[in-house]
């Protein structure tokens, strides 16, 4: 019976044993997937902030360089705009006389 008793009690310490080394196990594999979650949210937070980053680059390019087109289209149509006004101005100069002159015949009534 004692050595029974002794065998019980070797298995009962074994068992604790590697109830103890399991308890060991699980309580590491907790801290490693703690660790590893913290380092995933980490990850993830600096690949949104680059994302994001990226994005707002691309819009400031997009703006910069419709503002630039626009500006450079506006330009460009007030300098098309003076010109015409110069040719125009040069145009009627040149026959302001004749139109004086047209305008002259036509309203003189001869009697």
């Amino acid at each position: 019976v004692a050595m029974d008793s002794m065998k019980a009690q070797g298995g009962i310490q074994m068992l604790l044993t590697a109830e103890k080394d399991a308890q060991q196990v699980i309580s590491h594999a907790r801290n490693f997937k703690m660790t590893r979650l913290k380092q995933a949210k980490e990850e993830a937070d600096r690949e949104v902030a680059q994302y994001r980053s990226n994005l707002e680059s691309e819009y400031q390019n997009m703006i910069s360089e419709t503002s630039g087109s626009s500006w450079s289209t506006v330009k460009r149509l007030d300098e098309e705009t003076e010109k015409k006004i110069n040719s125009l101005k040069q145009t009627s100069s040149r026959v302001s006389k004749d139109v004086a002159l047209l305008i002259k015949h036509v309203i003189t009534v001869r009697t």
